[in-house]
């Protein structure tokens, strides 16, 4: 008997590789008017930031960590709004019904964001850490910055880090109630009202410690992080990333597309 093949119509497409999918999910991050507004601004709070440093920190304070630092104020603020926006405007915008069409498989647009999320995070730290160059540099033609010009890799690397981690947990939040003002208000409520409660009620304290973001992630842009600082750290993202990140790909995989 004669093989009859399928026509090329009727073959199943193939699957796109990761890498493109990373790439497209990039783009939607930035190519919006909203997600280019929050890169602007947290561009132009990076560059903000470096005056206050020049004219309010003493000047043998004013070293190139202490710039590079002021420098990622906007990515601690703005980029996790970004990674809530990446989720919820797949729904708010009806782009989900293209996007799960083309890839069914929604594990890998959710590794595609993350990744893509990675990419940003590592991109602001290089912004920052050139915004910091200059700034110093500015401080030292004028005479008013004395400080050290050292800066280690592995706390440029812990930098990068904090601003994936943070972007992260954006996108875990967006995943978890698929609503952007309502990830947007509980992303910076919840761990507030978790972190004042644990200073105002003292036998909370001990476990916002452990749990309290605004305390354990500080750590990542100090030098010399010990291994109890690692462990708070792992603890509070556990609570706060991981936890919602798991729930929201359940809701993601079972969600229906209308």
């Amino acid at each position: 008997m004669t093989a009859v093949t399928a026509p090329a119509a009727l073959l199943e497409p193939a699957r796109p590789p990761l890498a493109r999918l990373t790439v497209v999910e990039l783009r939607k991050m930035i190519d919006t008017r909203s997600g280019r507004w929050l890169l602007i601004l947290i561009g132009l709070t990076a560059v903000a930031m470096m005056p206050v440093v020049l004219f309010a920190v003493p000047k043998e304070d004013q070293t190139l960590p202490e710039f590079f630092s002021a420098s990622q104020t906007g990515v601690t603020i703005l980029l996790p709004v970004l990674g809530i926006l990446a989720v919820t405007t797949e729904w708010s915008q009806r782009t989900a019904l293209t996007t799960f069409t083309l890839v069914p498989e929604r594990p890998r647009i959710l590794a595609a964001k993350l990744i893509a999320g990675s990419v940003l995070g590592a991109l602001f730290a290089c912004v920052g850490l050139v915004t910091a160059l200059i700034a110093r540099t500015i401080g030292e033609v004028l005479g008013r910055s004395d400080g050290s010009w050292s800066l280690s890799p592995g706390r440029f690397g812990l930098t990068v880090l904090f601003a994936v981690l943070v972007l992260f947990m954006g996108i875990a939040f967006g995943m978890l109630f698929m609503n952007s003002p309502l990830a947007i208000v509980l992303f910076f409520l919840l761990p507030t009202v978790w972190g004042t409660l644990g200073e105002m009620v003292s036998k909370l304290r001990g476990p916002a410690g452990w749990l309290d973001t605004n305390r354990t992630l500080t750590a990542l842009s100090e030098p010399g992080i010990t291994a109890e600082e690692w462990a708070r750290a792992g603890t509070s993202l556990a609570l706060w990333m991981v936890l919602p990140l798991v729930i929201g790909t359940i809701r993601l995989v079972r969600r229906e597309v209308k």
